[in-house]
Order: structure tokens, then sequence, then C-alpha cells
């Protein structure tokens, strides 16, 4: 447990990064465009063997028909996987800051600074009038206040899954 708090405290910055993306892919979403989906259909050759039955090609009736409704389908899926994606992620997020901001004593302000504002540790230092060592202790303590409010948490969601 105590290398995913650790993972999460080194990737904070790139998940709100990725976070942002999604959210700003999803307000923004366009999806396949219809001369997209043309080309796809029209270059798309299906695997396996192919029995011909008739000399006359309907590749191009059948793109007629077809391309809307797959377009549409294609684009409802991407902006799901999106949103899905999404929602996970700001989901790890929002547990994790709240997690911090619980945090007994002066470790939430010090690990709030060290790990969502990136403060240096001369900062930390500077700012809350600690050591390098205190710091150290106090990432120490917090890691292990943490790995317990992930074990809460996922024993939480494990009863609600199984309930």
């Amino acid at each position: 447990m105590s290398e995913r708090v650790e993972n999460i405290m080194q990737n904070y910055s790139q998940m709100v990064l990725e976070r942002n993306c999604l959210k700003n892919q999803i307000q923004n979403f366009i999806g396949i465009t219809a001369d997209e989906m043309i080309e796809t259909m029209v270059f798309y050759n299906g695997e396996g063997e192919r029995i011909q039955t008739s000399n006359i090609s309907n590749k191009t009736a059948h793109i007629a028909v077809a391309y809307e409704e797959k377009m549409n389908r294609a684009n409802r899926e991407w902006l799901r996987h999106l949103e899905k994606k999404y929602s996970i992620l700001a989901e790890e997020i929002n547990f994790f800051e709240a997690a911090i901001k619980s945090l007994s004593s002066n470790l939430s302000d010090v690990i709030w600074d060290m790990v969502i504002e990136r403060f240096t540790w001369d900062e930390l230092e500077s700012k809350h009038h600690i050591s390098r060592m205190t710091i150290s202790r106090y990432r120490k303590k917090a890691l292990q206040e943490l790995n317990k409010l992930y074990i809460l948490h996922d024993a939480e969601l494990a009863e609600f899954i199984l309930s």
C-alpha cells in the first residue's frame, strides 16, 4: 500500500495535468468526422475468406447506409471512455487531497505544501520553520497515516461492492 501512496505523491502533478486534459477533451469533444469515418470504411478490408456472390460491388451503397450509424456509435463510445477515465482520475485525486487534509497536527500543512504546492525542502524549512530531519519524519508519518486511510477507503469500497 505504501508504494501506492508514494506513487500518487510523486505523480500528483502529472495526474492533475491528465485530469485537466481529459476535462478539456470532454468539454470540447468533436469526435470522428463523417469524412474520417467514410475514409476508414472505404479502405477497410474484412479479415478472413471472402466469397464473391456477384460481380456488382455494393461497397458504396453499404458505406452510404452505415457510415453515420458507425460514426455516432464510435463517438459515443469514445466520449464514454473519456468520461470514465476522467471520473476515475478525478475521484483518485479528490480522495488523495481529502486524505492529506485529514492528516494529524502539522502534517497536513507540510505535506500539502510538499505534494500539492510542490515546495522544495528549502521552502518547506523556511515556511514551516522546521528542519530537514523534521520534514523527513513528517513525510514518513504522513505515509503511515495515508496508508491507513487508503486501507479504510479500500475496505469501504469492497464492502459497498459486495453488499
